[in-house]
């Protein structure tokens, strides 16, 4: 599967990489792709994906079963990771607990032997920057989880690495912590310019801090593109269900033409999409994000619309989440910014929904294994 780039500079290249560790199932299959340099490019997709595999042979942690991967136009395949000039973040901060956070740092510049008075001056820079130069003294086990992982982000800087890598950084830290470290390594990011690749689970934090998400399933990238394209635009289904909440409803196809595609649901409601150019009679799958759909008197204005009984509410603040049960069974989640317009519906009574066709697409079904 082959993705290409806008013509910049490329900084790392895959090129037909794939990995298996018994011959028979691949991790990853036959990975094409191309990093940007000064990006920030997130490998997001479920446990089992091939997100993390391919960032530990970018890594040197893991060697491909077959392809090649080049950094600044040179294969790294059979480099020796420590010889790669690349840092790496990892979820367990992985600092000497014995060292200071000072101490810490200077360790990849010690090795690298540099001299002291360069050292110095890049300690104190980099504890500047993660805003930690009063803990300089402290050893890790005094310090919380956020305090330490902005160390081991600075670590991974201190020595000028061509790449950093990120292997589910935040993933230890609660909600809270978590939202504001993504701003913190956004903010370095942007200060230093330095090519991030970032692993994730999670579908906010890889929308929040992209400038590109690779959306892995299956050992391949699924759709490779900008936070906003990838939630406005998913390219199947798989995507379309992984990145952010979404309502999915099978259908099949009655009719397409060049201007949309008219399906119908397993609850006899004929829906129209602009997804065009699906085979007549196949199975497909219309995609609806809960934002999209609206209650009367709004939903009359839309040409998707059907009789639904709310089920449920939940209050969050700054919108209502609204499920409502549809006639076959299944149900539909709703976003409503006022909460009033749900006061007017009682619970378990029928109202109508609906969304318009610009605001929902269309698929063909997954292959069932």
């Amino acid at each position: 599967m082959q993705f290409e780039a806008t013509p910049v500079t490329s900084h790392v290249e895959f090129h037909g990489v794939s990995k298996t560790y018994d011959g028979r199932s691949y991790s990853v299959r036959d990975l094409n792709l191309t990093i940007q340099k000064n990006e920030f490019l997130t490998f997001l997709g479920p446990s089992g994906s091939g997100k993390t595999t391919s960032l530990m042979m970018l890594a040197g942690f893991e060697t491909p079963t077959s392809g090649d991967i080049l950094i600044a136009g040179k294969s790294v395949t059979q480099t020796a990771p420590h010889k790669r000039n690349i840092g790496v973040v990892f979820q367990n901060y992985a600092l000497f607990p014995h060292m200071t956070v000072a101490e810490n740092l200077a360790f990849p510049l010690t090795v690298r032997k540099h001299t002291k008075s360069d050292i110095k001056a890049r300690v104190d820079k980099a504890l500047d920057m993660i805003r930690l130069k009063q803990f300089a003294e402290r050893l890790p086990a005094q310090l919380s989880g956020g305090q330490q992982q902005r160390v081991a982000l600075a670590r991974a800087l201190i020595f000028d690495p061509v790449l950093v890598l990120m292997d589910e950084p935040l993933g230890a830290l609660d909600k809270h912590l978590r939202e504001k470290l993504q701003y913190e390594i956004k903010r370095i990011h942007a200060e230093l310019g330095v090519t991030i690749v970032y692993v994730t689970h999670d579908q906010s934090e890889a929308l929040t801090m992209s400038d590109r998400i690779a959306v892995f399933d299956e050992g391949q990238i699924q759709q490779l593109a900008s936070p906003s394209e990838i939630y406005e635009k998913p390219t199947n289904a798989f995507v379309a269900s992984f990145i952010g909440e979404n309502n999915l409803i099978e259908t099949t196809v009655l009719e397409s033409n060049s201007n949309c595609s008219l399906h119908k649901s397993s609850f006899g409601v004929v829906l129209k999409s602009q997804r065009i150019n699906l085979r007549q009679g196949s199975s497909s799958v219309i995609s609806v994000r809960p934002e999209k759909v609206l209650l009367l008197p709004q939903a009359d204005s839309c040409d998707n619309v059907l009789e639904a009984t709310l089920d449920q509410c939940m209050y969050h603040g700054d919108h209502v989440r609204a499920v409502f049960r549809l006639p076959d069974g299944n149900t539909m989640l709703c976003k409503v910014p006022d909460s009033t317009q749900l006061s007017l519906t009682g619970q378990n009574k029928t109202v109508q929904i609906g969304w318009k066709s610009e605001d929902c697409l269309a698929f063909p079904a997954p292959r069932t294994s």
